[in-house]
């Protein structure tokens, strides 16, 4: 199959879990993670209609997209972990960071947006079951990370982010995402003036789980770029 041909594929499969769960297929959008592979895959996804991607490494993006900007309009979002020393450079080339995981981070990418013409986009991520541990622990911690993103004008909070455990217990991963789902209900009880609008969560051996459990962005490498090649 072409690239043209899995994207289509994998938007056929978000329209039937969403009709599944009684949900509108538009409310999801398909972003595609091109983590390992080149420029020339994204651009095909380009020219397929997909203007959203994900990767996971600063220098591999920014080899990568700079030049494809020049051509296209795009939006991309940092979905790997982020360490705080290449956090500035994160800043100026992503519109999103999804991977938000600590409270050092927030500060370090809240100083560093002061002045911006555009707020940084970015979500927190929560740990869920995923094995890797990464993500703020439970909804007080949460809490907490939402009260000092406030505090940073230049930070632009919309959502939540979460990986569920690589598994085939279909139970575990709905777990991981209805945990996901319940935080967001809790923080936008909390804070009302925070929309909470993105819950990204669902990756290729997941995401119609995650369509079914209410994810608003699903992040799709694989299903759309093969089988990756590091």
């Amino acid at each position: 199959m072409t690239i043209a041909e899995r994207i289509d594929d994998v938007k056929s499969r978000i329209e039937k879990a969403s009709v599944l769960s009684g949900r509108n297929a538009e409310e999801v959008r398909l972003m595609g993670v091109s983590k390992f592979h080149g420029t020339e895959k994204a651009e095909a996804a380009l020219k397929a209609g997909l203007f959203l991607f994900g990767e996971n490494r600063v220098q591999e993006a920014e080899g990568k997209f700079p030049a494809l900007r020049e051509k296209y309009v795009l939006e991309l979002h940092m979905i790997g972990s982020l360490q705080r020393n290449k956090a500035r450079p994160a800043s100026a080339l992503f519109d999103c960071i999804q991977s938000v995981d600590r409270d050092e981070l927030v500060t370090t990418l809240g100083n560093i947006a002061v002045g911006r013409t555009a707020p940084l986009g970015m979500l927190l991520e929560m740990h869920t079951g995923e094995e890797s541990k990464s993500g703020y622990p439970d909804v007080d911690a949460l809490c907490r990370a939402v009260e000092l993103t406030l505090s940073f004008p230049g930070l632009a909070l919309s959502g939540l982010m979460t990986m569920a455990p690589f598994t085939k217990n279909i139970s575990l991963i709905r777990k991981s995402f209805r945990t996901l789902v319940s935080a967001r209900e809790r923080l936008s009880a909390r804070f009302p003036e925070i929309r909470f609008s993105c819950l990204s969560m669902g990756m290729s051996n997941d995401f119609e789980i995650a369509v079914e459990e209410g994810s608003t962005l699903v992040r799709i490498g694989t299903a759309i770029f093969g089988e990756r090649s590091p």
